[in-house]
C-alpha cells in the first residue's frame, strides 16, 4: 500500500470519526436539552401552583384584616357615639346648672340690695340709740366706748391675774418639789467633807535651840525671811515650834517649805534662805499644777489651756470663808454635772463651768471688779464656749443668768458653800481686809511689794532703793497711812513699814 494511500485512510477514518462525533454530541445535547426544558417546566408549574397559594393566602389574610378593621372601626364608632351622648347630657346639665346660677345670682343680687336697705336702716337705728344713750347717760360715744374698754380690760386683767397666779403656784409647787428631788439626789451622789483653812502654821523644831539660828544675827535671817515670803515669823515661848502668819496660804506654804528645808540642812544664812525660798515656790507650783490635773480629771473636764490649768492650781491654797476653792470648784463642778443629767441640760457645760466658776478669785489683786467678771473675761480669752462664759459671769447675778446651765451652776455654788460648816465667815472678811491694805500699799509708785503681817495689825512695804530714797520712804509711810485711815475700816490701829535696801552684788571669777 502506498503512502499515500495510507494517508488517505487516514484521513478518512478521521474525517469519518469526527462526523461520527459530531452527531453523537447533537444527540447527546438535545437529550440533555429536552430533560433540561422538561425539568424548567416542572419548576415552573411548581411556581404556578405556589404563587397561587399565596395569592390565595395572601387573600385570606387580607380579609382577615379587613374584617378586623371593620369590627375596631365599628368599636370606635359605638364608643365614639356613647361619649357623643354623655358629652350631649353633660351640656345639658351644665345648661341647666348655669341657669340656676344665674337665677342664684339675680336672687343674690336682689338681697344684696335688700341688705345694704337693711343695713342703713340698722346704721340709722344705731346712731338715733346712740343720740337716745349719750342724752340718758350724758356721755358722749367715744367716752362711753372708752368707759366699756376700760371696764372689759380690768375684767380681762383681773381674770388673767387669778389663772396666772393659780398657775404659777402650781408650778412652783411641782418645781420646788422637783428641784428637791434633783438637788438631794446631787447631794447623796457628791457628798464631801470639808475642814476649816487656819492663817497659821505651826513648824516644829527639833530643839529649841534652833530657834537662835533662825533668828539670826541682830534678826537679819527672820527679817529676810519674813520680806521674801511675806509671812510673820513668830518665834515665842513656845516650846520647839516656830509660827507662820499669813492670810495668804501660798505664802504660808511656801515659807513652811522653806523653813522645814533649812531646820532640816542646818545651814541657815541669807544666801541659803534665798535659794530655800527660790526653790519652795518652784515646788509650790508643781504642786499647784498636779492638783489642778487631778481636780480637771475627777471633774471630767478634758482640754484646758495651760494657763487654765496654772491659775485652777493657786486655787489650792485659796479660801474663800474658809472653805479651800479648789475643793469646792470640784464640788460645785460634779454637782452641776448630776443636776444636769438628771434635767436633761449639757452636762459638759455644767461640768466645765462648775469647774471654773471661781477661776477669777485666782487673779493677782492688781485686776479690779468682781471674781465671776474677771473669771468669765479669762475663761473667754482662753477659748471657751460662750455658754460656759455666760455661766461663770452669772453664778453671782453680775449677769443675769439666760440658760439651764447658769442656773445649775448657781444653785451648785450656793448649795456647796451652803453645807453646814463648810464655810466661816469671819475669816473671809478678815481676808478682805488684809487685801485691801496690801492693794492701798501696792497703789503707789515705786512699791515693789507689800506684805500685811501682824494679823493685819502692820503692813511691811518694800520699795525699789532707785525710785525711793530715804526721805521718800518717810513721805510714803505717812501718805499710805493716811490713805488706809480714808478708805478702810479696820479695828485698832495699822502700823506702816517702809523697807528700803541696798544690795551691791559682784562675782569673784
Amino acid at each position: 500500500m502506498s503512502i499515500g494511500l495510507a494517508l488517505a485512510l487516514i484521513l478518512g477514518a478521521a474525517v469519518l470519526g469526527l462526523a461520527l462525533g459530531y452527531l453523537g454530541f447533537l444527540t447527546l445535547g438535545r437529550s440533555r436539552l429536552r430533560k433540561m426544558e422538561e425539568e424548567a417546566q416542572r419548576i415552573l408549574e411548581e411556581a404556578r401552583l405556589q404563587e397561587k397559594e399565596i395569592l390565595l393566602a395572601a387573600k385570606d389574610e387580607t380579609i382577615r384584616l379587613r374584617e378586623a378593621l371593620e369590627a375596631e372601626n365599628k368599636s370606635i364608632r359605638i364608643n365614639l357615639q356613647r361619649q357623643e351622648a354623655r358629652l350631649h347630657r353633660k351640656e345639658e346639665v351644665l345648661d341647666r346648672r348655669q341657669e340656676e346660677l344665674e337665677q342664684r345670682e339675680r336672687r343674690l343680687v336682689q338681697k344684696e340690695k335688700e341688705v345694704e336697705r337693711l343695713n342703713q336702716q340698722l346704721q340709722e337705728l344705731h346712731r338715733q340709740e346712740l343720740q337716745s344713750l349719750e342724752q340718758i347717760a350724758g356721755l358722749t360715744r367715744e367716752e362711753a366706748r372708752q368707759h366699756l374698754l376700760a371696764t372689759v380690760e380690768q375684767e380681762a386683767r383681773d381674770d388673767l391675774a387669778r389663772v396666772l397666779r393659780q398657775v404659777e403656784t402650781e408650778v412652783r409647787e411641782q418645781a420646788d418639789r422637783l428641784a428637791q428631788e434633783i438637788i438631794a439626789t446631787a447631794i447623796q451622789r457628791c457628798a464631801s467633807d470639808y475642814v476649816a483653812e487656819a492663817t497659821i502654821t505651826v513648824v516644829p523644831l527639833p530643839n529649841d535651840e534652833i530657834k537662835g539660828r533662825v533668828i539670826g544675827r541682830e534678826g537679819r535671817n527672820i527679817r529676810l525671811l519674813e520680806q521674801l515670803t511675806g509671812v510673820d515669823v513668830i518665834v515665842d515661848d513656845t516650846p520647839e515650834t516656830i509660827t507662820l502668819s499669813a492670810h495668804d496660804p501660798v505664802r504660808r506654804e511656801v515659807a513652811r517649805l522653806a523653813l522645814t528645808r533649812l531646820i532640816q540642812d542646818g545651814r541657815i544664812n541669807p544666801s541659803r534662805i534665798e535659794e530655800m525660798v527660790q526653790k519652795a515656790n518652784q515646788e509650790v507650783e508643781v504642786v499647784m499644777r498636779e492638783e489642778a490635773e487631778r481636780v480637771a480629771m475627777e471633774a471630767g473636764v478634758q482640754g484646758l489651756h495651760p494657763d487654765l490649768i496654772k491659775l485652777l492650781g493657786r486655787l489650792k491654797y485659796r479660801t474663800s470663808y474658809g472653805q479651800n476653792v479648789l475643793e469646792h470648784s470640784l464640788e460645785v463642778s460634779l454637782l452641776a454635772g448630776l443636776m444636769a443629767m438628771e434635767l436633761g441640760a449639757n452636762v459638759n457645760v455644767c461640768r466645765t463651768a462648775g469647774l471654773l466658776h471661781d477661776i477669777g478669785k485666782a487673779m493677782d489683786h492688781e485686776v479690779q471688779g468682781p471674781h465671776a467678771v474677771i473669771g468669765a473675761e479669762v475663761v473667754k480669752r482662753l477659748g471657751r464656749s460662750p455658754a460656759i462664759v455666760h455661766a461663770i459671769a452669772a453664778h453671782h447675778g453680775d449677769e443675769e443668768p439666760q440658760t439651764v446651765e447658769a442656773f445649775l451652776v448657781s444653785a451648785a455654788d450656793a448649795i456647796s458653800g451652803g453645807r453646814p460648816g463648810a464655810r466661816r465667815e469671819t475669816l473671809e472678811h478678815y481676808i478682805k481686809r488684809l487685801e485691801a491694805v496690801e492693794t492701798v500699799a501696792r497703789s503707789f509708785k515705786g512699791v515693789e511689794s507689800a506684805f500685811a503681817v501682824q494679823a493685819g495689825r502692820e503692813i511691811r512695804i518694800l520699795v525699789k532703793p532707785d525710785d525711793i530714797d530715804d526721805l521718800g520712804s518717810i513721805r510714803l509711810a505717812r501718805e499710805v497711812a493716811k490713805k488706809i485711815e480714808e478708805t478702810l475700816q479696820y479695828p485698832g490701829q495699822i502700823k506702816v513699814t517702809v523697807i528700803r535696801e541696798t544690795r551691791a552684788v559682784d562675782y569673784a571669777r
